[in-house]
């Protein structure tokens, strides 16, 4: 007898016959016909090279090769359906949920934060950590399951990611508040010919990459305005406030430190300001899962500004 060559559907055929004791009540149970349900029986019969059943003034009683089957195939029978019913209930008071996401440096400083006062309040149990996880290994990371999700300037151009829009971005330039243009007025917006006068520093990070702003530079051929290239965005405030270099950060980033620290935000000139979409990435095994449904919505909550979806 070949296992991998037998119909599973026909041992809940089996379990149902030996239970009821009649190929007819059996069918029921199944909601099966009678001929489908003696169908099955002689399918059972041909594979075990058995009757399994025999007629007698009582009903159908098992073999002795059926009996040795039927309880065993019950029970793994019950096992496979408590499993299979299984539905998670997320409660995030009481969950132990560990939660893995990747967020570049500067995703760490301006989603983090208000995340973890989130998951603080309403699943104070609850664990994340965010995975260093370079842009172009989202997606395989996300299947084999080393992340949950990831926020950031983000394609998902992969089988089995989803994506939701959070919001769309343009960046801006920083300076200290003492800085001026080396020529021109000191106006909301700096333009071309300012810009090409400042000496610039920029972050290139390597996860999530704002690759857009060299880009800008270099077709603006500014390149060579670029004295300084750090590796994190989390030095570029001090180096804004302690030096006449100007930087150009993502807006969200410069609103934020425009509250903690004495720097002035610049617009940049609108045909040269790049700008980009912050999406959110998942895998589609997780997509009904209630725990994984329960934290892209508190995502959403704090830092959607956009109903379109990707």
């Amino acid at each position: 007898m070949n296992f991998r060559q037998l119909d599973l559907n026909l041992l809940r055929v089996l379990s149902a016959i030996h239970r009821t004791g009649s190929v007819t009540a059996a069918g029921k149970a199944l909601a099966l016909s009678q001929p489908a349900t003696s169908n099955a029986l002689a399918r059972l019969r041909d594979h075990f090279k058995d009757d399994l059943f025999v007629r007698s003034p009582s009903g159908l009683q098992p073999t002795r090769l059926c009996e040795r089957l039927a309880p065993g195939v019950q029970a793994q029978l019950q096992t496979l359906e408590a499993l299979v019913s299984v539905r998670d209930d997320f409660d995030p008071a009481s969950s132990e949920m560990r939660w893995r996401l990747s967020l570049s440096d500067l995703g760490e400083m301006m989603f983090l934060p208000p995340l973890a006062a989130a998951l603080r309040k309403q699943a104070p149990q609850a664990h994340v950590t965010n995975v260093s996880v370079a842009a172009d290994d989202v997606p395989a990371a996300l299947e084999s399951r080393d992340i949950d999700f990831a926020i950031g300037i983000l394609q998902p151009r992969h089988r089995g990611v989803r994506a939701d829009l959070l919001f769309r971005e343009h960046y801006v330039a920083l300076t200290s508040s003492s800085w001026r243009p080396a020529s021109g007025p000191a106006g909301r917006t700096l333009s071309a010919r300012q810009l090409a006068e400042a000496s610039l520093v920029v972050a290139s990070p390597t996860a999530t990459f704002h690759g857009s702003v060299e880009k800008m530079l270099v077709r603006m051929k500014l390149s060579e305005r670029i004295v300084l290239r750090a590796r994190h965005f989390g030095a570029l405030p001090e180096l804004a406030l302690n030096t006449d270099l100007l930087t150009i950060v993502p807006q969200m980033y410069a609103a934020n430190l425009g509250q903690r620290h004495d720097l002035r935000v610049w617009e940049l000139p609108r045909a040269a300001a790049p700008s980009y979409e912050v999406r959110m990435v998942w895998h589609a095994s997780t997509a009904q899962d209630p725990a994984h449904q329960w934290i892209r919505a508190q995502v959403h909550r704090l830092f959607g500004r956009t109903e379109t979806r990707a």
